[in-house]
């Protein structure tokens, strides 16, 4: 069994040569990069005779009291019982105290070993046992804590290389899978788009290289960087902060282990680490929340994240307004708004699309269908799995896939959105039912979209995230959905009529037809759906005649409230001006998913080919680039919607005049009114089921405890919102009939 490797040194050296001499520049001595970072403007001199003797007095030591710098506001009483090695400079130091959360803590330096460090003004440093090489900005407090230490060749968690270290050493977070085969490179200011481009597009090597030139170029090679602890950050009662960057108004208590961070903090957005944490090698952005014994290793939270009560969180990406309590993730990339929140759920090797809820007994991902640690799940926004569901790699969902209790025995391939799946153990087939968020819980749907959008607290907004159920991802899988759902019937009719090789064609257009025209003989057929599920079982599509009709629907809706808006944004009365809006429209592009941002696909190969060229050279210069698509957005969402209208009701733009308007102007009300009442009666369920009232003797004592549903703020909020809406269609109806341009046919 090895020694362990403890070096002797004469003590004349401690506190110096901070920088090894190999790894100096020519000319620049070892404070030179410490220089740099000190940008707080305090002038320094060297100790008075006087102040020496104080400071002598007050049961401090230095090895060379030159080696003291202090500024004229220095007031040598307030430094007690110290030790300083090597350079220390201090900034004013006045007679007060510092109160925080009701403590109090008296300015100046007590009780503590202090090594080649700088302090701004004020500071109260009381009983830290060993703070080396860190700058302290004003007003901080730092209190009974062991070590406060950064090395030479300190990263701040980031996972570049120092001069002289083997590229072995470099820290990777290896999202997605455990094989590390979609392995990224953490880095201070990374975004989720960021961590998919670089993980998804594992075919494309010279992408990938300049990935890693831009990381390389930005962050730097050379040693001798000092930790950093930014203005009014308070840190107590905590063991161990090594090789950590912390901003300003940072509050972190009780911790065990801090270690080779980056701790972004603001005083717009303050960062808070509570009691039992032990974080390493990662990014922290501003405004998270860790605290009650969380372990994370490899990672990197986006602004606004929060990890709670004992969750583990390695080798993952969290994304903005996301929380994880309780549970483990391992491996995964995650978008922004994700929620999950109990102890026994396990997340693994997947990317989550976002806006999700993981919840109590969940296992998202089991390698055991595998020979390695290999597998993958990709779940697209939206992802409700219920209580205790189990899943396998490899498996992919599309939008705002709900899975009912149950062991998911086989991979999964699921491309119908807004689905409830389930397993019928008696029949042993696999379940779906489309649109049943459409038909069962627009309650659920449209409050979370609401809510998403309100808990946005990010303070920068690089990427413009997408809340709405109804977008261009979702729309582009609900016409595939129609395909697929024409298909399986035109199928299942063929099968009963004794033609089971009817092609593909055939199928897609007699059960176009069946559909379309509301044939009974739909609800007859046992449908069944092929390449769900990696099984011999059945794949059984449920309600297929009312999920389609959900689809057809929601797509209209789609198009026309964005009608609406184009032609209220745009103050037209004048339908000619109107048809130019659909002259820019079109709808096959596919929409992909870039970390909460949508993109349609082009623009991304677009955006990958300026990466390769270097028309986009850094970090930031991506960050404007999702910024300026995200400023074109809702245009390009505009033209995807109208052209989606027209799709969906088959006509064309000759055929639109101010009949046709009128029409539609007319249906989006009856839409609106119906979702309007779909959103109320899917709440109202939860106060008529027998069930749920079995636990009240009177609707009084249930209505104080869950309150009333008619003043349920939310269904309030919507009925207010369609009255305002049935104002503007009927504003909208006065000035088309006001100003027509086109004569009614």
């Amino acid at each position: 069994m090895a020694k362990n490797a403890i070096t002797k040194t004469p003590i004349e050296k401690l506190g110096y040569n901070f920088i090894k001499p190999q790894f100096l520049p020519e000319g620049k001595d070892e404070y030179y990069l410490r220089n740099l970072q000190n940008r707080s403007g305090i002038s320094y001199r060297n100790l008075t005779a006087y102040e020496i003797e104080a400071l002598v007095k007050n049961r401090n030591t230095s090895d060379d009291w030159n080696k003291i710098l202090v500024s004229d506001a220095f007031n040598p009483e307030l430094v007690k019982n110290c030790k300083f090695f090597g350079l220390v400079r201090i900034g004013k130091l006045e007679p007060y105290f510092l109160e925080f959360k009701d403590m109090k803590y008296a300015v100046g330096l007590y009780n503590s070993i202090i090594i080649s460090s700088d302090f701004g003004d004020n500071v109260s440093i009381d009983n830290v046992n060993y703070l080396s090489h860190y700058i302290t900005g004003n007003e901080v407090i730092v209190a009974n804590t062991n070590e406060v230490a950064t090395t030479g060749h300190a990263k701040f968690g980031n996972g570049i290389v120092k001069d002289g270290e083997p590229e072995s050493i470099r820290i990777y977070m290896e999202i997605c899978n455990e094989n590390g085969g979609r392995s990224v490179i953490p880095f201070t200011g990374m975004l989720p788009g960021d961590a998919y481009l670089w993980s998804k597009y594992r075919d494309d090597e010279e992408l990938l290289q300049r990935f890693k030139e831009i990381t390389e170029k930005e962050f730097k090679k050379e040693r001798g960087y000092h930790g950093k602890i930014g203005d009014r950050t308070v840190i107590k009662n905590s063991a161990i902060i090594k090789d950590c960057w912390i901003g300003s108004d940072a509050y972190i208590k009780g911790a065990n282990k801090l270690k080779n961070l980056t701790i972004h903090s603001s005083e717009e957005a303050p960062t808070q680490i509570g009691e039992g944490c032990e974080l390493v090698n990662g990014i922290i952005s501003k405004g998270c929340r860790i605290f009650y014994g969380v372990k994370a290793v490899r990672f990197v939270m986006a602004s606004h994240s929060q990890l709670k009560y004992g969750a583990r969180l390695i080798n993952s990406y969290l994304g903005n307004n996301a929380t994880i309590s309780c549970c483990e993730v391992l491996n995964s990339l995650i978008f922004p708004a994700h929620e999950q929140h109990h102890n026994n759920s396990f997340l693994c090797a997947a990317l989550v699309m976002g806006q999700s809820n993981i919840p109590a007994g969940a296992t998202i991902g089991s390698n055991h269908n595998s020979r390695a640690a290999d597998g993958e799940i990709i779940a697209g926004r939206g992802f409700w799995p219920g209580l205790c569901v189990s899943l396998k790699h490899n498996s992919r969902f599309a939008s705002f896939t709900m899975l009912v209790k149950g062991d998911y025995l086989y991979e999964l391939n699921i491309p119908l959105p807004f689905s409830l799946i389930s397993i019928n153990y008696k029949n042993d087939t696999l379940e779906i039912m489309p649109a049943y968020w459409f038909m069962y819980n627009m309650y659920a749907l449209a409050r979370n979209e609401w809510k998403y959008k309100d808990r946005d607290n990010r303070t920068e907004k690089f990427q413009l995230l997408e809340y709405d159920y109804l977008a261009p991802d979702s729309v582009h899988e609900m016409f595939t959905s129609l395909r697929l759902l024409e298909l399986f019937t035109g199928r299942a009719w063929y099968l009963k009529n004794d033609s089971p090789d009817a092609d593909d064609d055939a199928c897609i257009k007699k059960g176009e037809i069946l559909l379309q025209q509301k044939d009974e003989v739909v609800n007859e057929l046992e449908i069944v759906a092929t390449g769900f599920e990696n099984s011999k079982r059945k794949t059984v599509i449920k309600k297929m005649q009312a999920a389609y009709n959900a689809y057809t629907e929601m797509i209209l809706y789609y198009g026309l409230t964005h009608l609406i808006k184009y032609i209220e944004v745009n103050e037209i009365t004048d339908t000619s001006k109107l048809l130019k809006a659909f002259g820019q429209s079109e709808r096959d592009t596919k929409w992909l998913n870039i970390g909460g941002q949508l993109m349609n696909e082009e623009d991304v190969e677009a955006l990958k080919d300026r990466i390769k060229n270097k028309t986009i050279n850094s970090w930031d210069a991506l960050h404007e680039a999702y910024y300026a698509e995200g400023e074109i957005y809702p245009s390009k969402k505009m033209q995807h919607a109208l052209a989606s209208l027209l799709e969906i009701e088959k006509i064309n733009t000759e055929k639109i005049n101010l009949k046709q308007i009128n029409q539609w102007l007319d249906k989006a009300v009856e839409m609106a009114a119906s979702v309007t009442e779909r959103i109320s009666s899917s709440r109202k369920k939860d106060y008529t089921n027998p069930f749920r009232k079995i636990t009240y003797s009177a609707d009084a004592e249930m209505n104080n405890v869950i309150g009333r549903f008619e003043e349920n703020s939310f269904v309030l909020q919507q009925q207010k919102a369609f009255e305002s809406f049935k104002r503007k269609i009927r504003k909208m109806k006065a000035g088309f009939a006001a100003n027509p341009s086109l004569k009614l046919k």
